[in-house]
């Protein structure tokens, strides 16, 4: 038992290496809506159930684009493993072109999205104050968008760190123009929660000019920054980019439209509910980060596996990424369960509000594990590129089981808040089930294939 173990912890290390980085970085997204978060919070609860609001449909938005850069990964990973630059180059710079048109299409279908807002029975007060917020954190998708096409390639090639070190600069930032711009300060005027969208687009131009800057430096990617001529633009490149972005995207968009769902139940059942429905929402989306920096840290090294044809080795290594994340998503579990009186009174302090999110985080720290299993999975098959199937399970979890069951015990006569997660942990745990017999399944069909080819 312990040889098998350890079969699978001696990768640990290098997956940790690899994964750190995106870890950080994907934390360094999430810090900005903490910031946001805990600035706003302290303007009240209509505030913060506002900005909750404005971002469910802006993170919707966002799965879509990060969804289709998500593309780029697998593909520069697997030219990586092949020792094909010029097939890699190839990828960077039509995936640039994609994700930029992406950002530019997103920021008006969200503009044009803006009536939806007041069809979805929120509190009025709520929706008034989340329209403006809305507007400018829309227009900050399209540097994000363009952010992630460079992103997404440095990971490709296994350099996961500059993405971070952009990020996190990007959040002081953030924090403050935020500090300025939320309270006024000096000259500023006190803007409220428009001041923190303004804080959200300054850092994310920043973020952007940041990484191309450290990337058109250093040797390594130079290769890489030789531009391609318009004319050699190929349309089958696109589409190899959009058959592996277009599904990924649904991927994510299931997922977080699931979440989304459940921001809109909240706020059915009331200001506070929404409210803590964000915090808990907030405090679970920083342990999920970690997760994501196994998941793209399984794609990266599945992927330059199935470039160099070594399946034996593929399996042993995104086994032992399935195990890391188990083991690391255990401990954040505990975390939430025992620290769940004392973690919401960090956003505000309105007992009702802390009680409720109290509840939110014993069900969040259960579905810990499912989540963190499933992203990582998702992953390692994003590595194989293999994306429909894998989307259409998404589906089937997140729709036709989690959002079910946070409808039908989410009411008010039922758990309420609760309820409502419940739903989340469902569908969650059906994904992670589902997708690790997908990624069972293939990963044999590939050996016994190789096998029969040797033989």
């Amino acid at each position: 038992m312990a040889v098998l173990f350890n079969k699978y912890t001696q990768e640990f290390r290098q997956n940790f290496k690899i994964a750190y980085p995106v870890m950080l970085g994907q934390l360094g997204h999430i810090l900005v809506a903490l910031v946001d978060n805990l600035m706003v919070g302290r303007l009240g609860a209509a505030q913060l159930a506002a900005v909750s609001l404005g971002n469910s449909l802006i993170f919707i938005a966002l799965s879509l684009g990060i969804g289709f850069s998500f593309a780029i990964t697998p593909l520069v990973a697997e030219a990586d493993g092949a020792g094909d630059t010029a097939m890699g180059r190839n990828y960077f710079h039509h995936g640039i072109v994609m994700c930029t048109l992406n950002g530019v299409l997103l920021f008006l279908l969200l503009l044009l999205a803006k009536p939806i807002m007041y069809m979805l029975n929120q509190p009025v007060e709520v929706v008034e104050l989340a329209l403006p917020y809305m507007d400018i954190v829309a227009f900050s998708l399209i540097p994000l968008m363009v952010f992630q096409a460079f992103k997404q390639f440095a990971d490709g090639l296994s350099n996961t760190r500059y993405a971070m070190y952009a990020t996190l600069v990007a959040n002081v930032v953030n924090v403050f123009f935020n500090f300025i711009l939320i309270y006024g300060f000096w000259i500023f005027p006190r803007l409220e929660l428009v001041g923190a969208a303004w804080g959200t687009l300054i850092s994310r131009f920043f973020m952007l000019w940041m990484l191309y800057y450290i990337l058109k430096r250093k040797d390594k990617f130079k290769p890489y920054f030789v531009w391609t001529r318009r004319k050699a633009f190929q349309w089958p490149i696109f589409k190899r980019l959009f058959d592996l972005g277009f599904p990924t995207a649904m991927q994510m968009l299931f997922e977080v439209s699931l979440f989304t769902s459940c921001i809109f139940l909240s706020g059915l059942l009331g200001t506070n509910a929404q409210a803590a429905n964000q915090i808990a929402l907030n405090l679970a989306a920083m342990t999920f980060m970690i997760a994501v920096g196994l998941g793209v840290t399984a794609t990266i090294r599945v992927g330059n596996q199935k470039g160099k044809a070594d399946f034996k080795n593929m399996r042993r290594i995104a086994f032992s990424l399935f195990l890391q994340v188990f083991l690391i998503e255990a401990v954040f579990a505990l975390g939430f369960i025992l620290l769940k009186d004392i973690l919401p009174t960090f956003y505000l302090d309105n007992v009702e509000v802390i009680v409720l999110a109290a509840q939110l985080l014993i069900v969040a720290a259960l579905f810990q594990l499912s989540d963190g299993l499933q992203v990582v999975i998702l992953g390692a098959l994003r590595g194989l590129q293999d994306v429909n199937i894998p989307t259409g399970i998404c589906f089937l979890a997140y729709w036709l089981v989690g959002f079910p069951v946070a409808w039908y015990f989410g009411q008010e006569d039922q758990a309420g808040s609760q309820g409502i997660w419940y739903g989340l942990l469902a569908g969650l745990s059906a994904s992670a089930v589902l997708l690790y017999i997908r990624f069972d399944y293939l990963s044999r069909k590939l050996i016994r294939l190789k096998q029969a080819e040797n033989s």
